[in-house]
């Protein structure tokens, strides 16, 4: 379990990287800025949270406290859910994936409400 944190943080810190070249050099044309800022808020998030997929794969090795194992979950759930919505929003121009992007970002919070109660809980 320990390891799937660095992995999935790592896999999407490559996407996040790839994504923010792939508008930074070919959406830049097609989209409005609008647009191609809601997709680099998206890409934003997306880095900010694949390290906090290091952080929460690392406290779980460290401490074994479930909590930790809840905040990575909410952070691979908030990173599909919030960059994931406003990549197709980007992509669509269809509002309803704007719909999705708070649960996203609930998710981003509980993942770092989670990782402070771990680390609340936790004696080093």
């Amino acid at each position: 379990m320990k390891n799937i944190f660095y992995i999935f943080g790592s896999l999407s810190a490559f996407l996040g990287v790839a994504l923010g070249a792939f508008g930074a050099h070919s959406l830049k044309e097609s989209l409005s800025p609008e647009m191609l800022s809601i997709f680099e808020t998206g890409v934003r998030y997306q880095m900010y949270h694949s390290f906090a997929l290091f952080i929460a794969g690392w406290a779980f090795q460290k401490y074994s406290h479930v909590s930790f194992s809840k905040a990575g979950w909410l952070f691979v759930s908030g990173i599909v859910l919030f960059s994931g919505s406003l990549y197709m929003l980007a992509a669509t121009g269809t509002s309803m994936f704007g719909a999705v992007t708070p649960v996203g970002g609930l998710a981003f919070l509980a993942g770092w409400l989670f990782l402070a109660v771990g680390f609340w809980k936790t004696k080093s």
